[in-house]
């Protein structure tokens, strides 16, 4: 589903209280009741929200994602001007690593008009995306292929990933926590990531508003190994004062 501005607003309100009522909703957003529990049913048809009884909750865990499909049109908006922000940052000319995730898929759409640009991924998406593009070349990672999002795991993955260094590494992340901590959910992708970042001169990662806050059961990295973050929207507290300590820059796409 195409999310509008408000229903966004409704996840967002979600997420951050965990479980709130439909009355408490109608308040917030200052809608009727009605239009609440229109969207609501909607939300929870595409599984972005589940429903109990006189209310809604996260429906996401520590272990487990939301599906690929479910992630695509979560905030797509939002994960486009992220991709057209990295875009505009990256040089004609260079090689790059794309790792899993629907943000970095898109950032594969923004990339198209791109000429001389030499691309390693592990994620089938990408490369199909890319490879429509005569001027980049596509280099994929053998592995496991994950049948849910068609990303590439494993051992195999790794080895192959470490015979390169890139010039830019431009990866998504599950959730990004207080203490700085980049998190995912599946320890086979976590050990790929690991290994781009370490394979990389420089770490940009892209990132949108929901996943701050966004617990997650494998550290990937810290904020420390990053060199630049794209978002959509301005973080919110600890996460400024996080990102100055680190040393990130911190680009809010327009």
């Amino acid at each position: 589903m195409n999310t509008n501005p408000r229903q966004l607003l409704l996840l967002e309100e979600v997420r951050v209280r965990k479980s709130v009522t439909v009355e408490q909703l109608a308040e917030t957003l200052s809608v009727t009741l009605q239009t609440v529990r229109r969207d609501v049913q909607r939300l929870a048809e595409s599984g972005l929200l589940t429903r109990f009884h006189g209310g809604v909750r996260v429906p996401g865990s520590t272990v487990e994602n939301l599906a690929h499909t479910q992630r695509e049109t979560l905030d797509a908006e939002g994960k486009a001007r992220i991709a057209r922000a990295v875009a505009s940052q990256v040089p004609h000319h260079c090689s790059l690593i794309l790792n899993i995730g629907t943000t970095t898929e898109a950032i594969a759409k923004a990339l198209l008009h791109h000429r001389g640009l030499r691309v390693i991924t592990n994620n089938l998406n990408v490369a199909a995306i890319l490879s429509s593009n005569p001027e980049c070349e596509v280099i994929v990672a053998g592995g496991v292929v994950r049948t849910r999002d068609r990303g590439i795991v494993g051992e195999a993955a790794v080895d192959f990933i470490r015979q390169f260094k890139v010039d830019i590494a431009l990866i998504g992340i599950s959730g990004i926590e207080t203490d700085g901590s980049l998190r995912d959910f599946d320890y086979r992708e976590v050990k790929v990531a690991q290994t781009i970042i370490e394979h990389a001169r420089e770490v940009w990662l892209a990132a949108d508003h929901s996943k701050f806050n966004r617990p997650a059961m494998v550290q990937l990295a810290t904020l420390g190994q990053i060199d630049r973050l794209f978002t959509d929207a301005p973080p919110p507290e600890p996460f400024p004062a996080l990102l100055r300590d680190a040393e990130v820059l911190c680009t809010v796409a327009a």
